[in-house]
């Protein structure tokens, strides 16, 4: 049990990474205007969007000032459930073995 929490926290750290970098690079990209009909830009709406709509949607109206601020709210997750759900699961994984 010990190995498998383990695992797993280092899967999910892996998956937090990449869920990291896939917002990032939107956010920069979103910068420049991109061809709509560009592969990558498709997989990279296609991948972000699911993570990005429900900080787009409990941020009040005043706060939307021409500038998305969903990326910043999403990496700020992203570091919190790096940081507690990949510790916790190492900790349980250390007092397990």
């Amino acid at each position: 049990l010990s190995n498998f929490l383990a695992a797993t926290a280092q899967v999910v750290e892996a998956v937090l990474t990449i869920v990291y970098w896939l917002i990032i690079i939107r956010a920069l990209i979103s910068w420049v205007s991109p061809d709509p009909f560009n592969p990558i830009v498709q997989f990279l709406h296609g991948a972000t969007d699911p993570i990005l709509f429900p900080f787009r949607r409990i941020l009040p109206p005043a706060w939307k000032l021409g500038i998305d601020l969903s990326p910043i709210l999403a990496i700020l997750a992203v570091i919190f459930l790096k940081s507690f759900v990949v510790k916790t699961l190492l900790d349980l994984s250390l007092r397990v073995g």
